[in-house]
């Protein structure tokens, strides 16, 4: 493939003429709010099985296998563990999409959100 380029500029100024620049103001004062981080606690339970626990970090949470069983074990072993930190309106999505998924298998795993 052959790329030609243009020896002058008056051929793209039609062109550029035609599109319109909207007259857009930026206000570098405004502050952006960013949605503040929330933590999510898993806890553990003597009925959902390590298995389903292992799936929901991995599908839900979309943590590493290895990352799974670490979190997997400290909630065994501690009662409870971080899973992660996400905006709120997301950690409380994924929450409510691994606790749906519990509720269907019958398990009663549970989370919780805590701000980071």
């Amino acid at each position: 493939m052959t790329i030609k380029m243009l020896q002058s500029n008056s051929m793209l100024q039609p062109l550029c003429a035609a599109v319109a620049t909207p007259d857009v103001e930026i206000d570098k004062d405004q502050d952006v709010k960013h949605d503040d981080l929330w933590k999510i606690i898993i806890h553990n339970d003597n009925v959902t099985s390590i298995d389903f626990v292992r799936y929901v970090l991995v599908r839900i949470f979309e943590k590493p296998l290895i990352f799974a069983d670490a979190i997997t074990m400290e909630a065994h072993n501690n009662g409870n563990a971080v899973v992660d930190a996400l905006p709120k309106t997301e950690a409380q999505t994924r929450i409510n999409k691994a606790q749906f998924a519990a509720r269907l298998e019958g398990y009663p795993l549970k989370f919780t959100l805590e701000p980071a």
